[in-house]
């Protein structure tokens, strides 16, 4: 029985991958593109602090959902969740429920997990290695 679920854990981890990348490509084109329209922070200037993450954003969240770099995608990306939790969300209360900061430490051990765990199933980094 456990190796039947065993055998999930390439395609769960994968699935993770994905989702979590989709959501965090989400939040770099609502700051770099301004989509969709009322979207909360909107459009942000690129050379300004939110800029630069809505940038990391979409090339990690894209990387993440391919499965092509993911290591280095999912390190980056886990270092700007904790960038964002202590420098946005931590100063304005030291309790996430308080500080709207949940997500940003999700994401953070997320994306710490995967570039641990690696890509997972359905990647094309599993298909840019040799096997031997």
């Amino acid at each position: 029985m456990f190796n039947q679920v065993n055998g999930w854990s390439s395609r769960a981890l994968a699935a993770l991958r994905i989702v979590a990348g989709l959501l965090f490509l989400a939040h770099g084109v609502i700051k770099v593109f301004g989509f969709p329209a009322g979207a909360e922070p909107g459009q942000q200037e690129l050379l300004s602090l939110f800029g630069v993450g809505g940038v990391i954003e979409l090339i990690t969240g894209l990387l993440l959902i391919l499965g092509l770099f993911t290591r280095p995608a999912a390190f980056i990306a886990s270092g700007q969740m904790a960038v964002a939790y202590w420098m946005f969300h931590f100063p304005s209360s030291p309790y996430p429920a308080v500080n709207g900061g949940d997500a940003a430490i999700l994401y953070c051990f997320i994306f710490l997990y995967i570039f641990t765990a690696g890509p997972g199933a359905w990647s094309i980094d599993n298909r840019t290695t040799k096997r031997f």
